[in-house]
């Protein structure tokens, strides 16, 4: 293994593996689970015809003996994988886009209307809302998810508002689905990107190590509402490509995730020796 590869893995694995073992999980655990793993990603993407390699050939493929290969692809052949967000948080989430997204739903400075829970024909309702999103879900049920998570509100006047720009669970399962979902993409792109396969996918970050605490302290929701706007924006450019694909049942397409991350903690460099680098740096321009 070339040490650039497994400086990038333990920055990769170690949080991970943190996690993990607060979450019980032993090595010998996840040793097993990353065999079928192992097994799964190498006869469906080294193999032309998965069914058709042999046993040996994935064995000489992964390092895993013979014996647990014939197992695990047994194992593969009866698994039935779901996605981990439940069905009733993907169509808030998909609602709640499309009601800070759809200039009608809009006001005149661009903040989500309150509306009623159903309205006659023609007129902007929380129901209407639901249908044109092509949810498949009784309005009730997701505005119930939305008020549950205080993103939405039903006030006095039997309006519904909303609370907040974006659909956030409490739920430790569907927290768990977004790390798989947003964190998984991001992997594939910078995987992508390493190969040099084809036109780079966008992948940046702006990074700092020594910002003094107060600072920082002052500055993050600033930080926080210029990445609020950032994808609210996004999401106003694309909802519409979506919608038009739903409706016309398109039989073709591609999907796409463009996300924002925030993350900080005690430098790792001490401040003596970011100044250093520093000053070597402002020579050298």
């Amino acid at each position: 293994m070339d040490n650039a590869l497994k400086t990038s893995l333990l920055g990769i694995l170690r949080p991970l593996v943190r996690h993990l073992i607060g979450r019980g999980w032993t090595f010998p655990v996840l040793a097993e689970f990353l065999k079928s793993i192992y097994v799964a990603e190498a006869q469906t993407h080294y193999g032309e015809d998965p069914e058709a390699m042999t046993d040996s050939s994935l064995s000489l493929l992964t390092g895993i003996h013979r014996k647990d290969i014939k197992r695990l692809r047994a194992e593969l052949r009866e698994a039935s994988f779901v996605p981990g967000l439940r069905r009733d948080a993907g169509l808030a989430a998909r609602v709640v886009a499309a009601w800070v997204s759809s200039p009608r739903y809009l006001d005149a400075r661009k903040h989500p209307k309150a509306l009623p829970l159903t309205a006659g024909s023609g007129r902007l309702s929380f129901e209407k809302l639901v249908r044109e999103t092509r949810a498949d879900m009784r309005p009730n049920v997701i505005l119930d998810e939305l008020v549950r998570v205080g993103v939405a509100e039903i006030g006095e006047d039997n309006r519904v508002r909303l609370l907040r720009n974006a659909y956030v669970s409490d739920l430790p399962r569907d927290k768990i689905a977004y790390l798989g979902d947003n964190v998984g993409d991001h992997l594939q792109s910078a995987l992508y990107n390493v190969t040099g396969q084809g036109k780079p996918f966008l992948e940046r970050a702006v990074y700092y190590e020594l910002i003094v605490p107060e600072a920082l302290e002052k500055i993050r929701p600033e930080l926080f509402r210029l990445s609020e706007e950032f994808l609210q924006a996004i999401n106003r450019k694309v909802m519409p490509l979506n919608t038009e694909a739903i409706h016309r049942r398109e039989s073709r397409g591609r999907r796409m995730r463009l996300g924002v991350f925030y993350y900080e903690d005690k430098s790792r460099l001490a401040p003596d020796e970011v100044r250093r680098r520093h000053t070597k740096r402002e020579r050298k321009l």
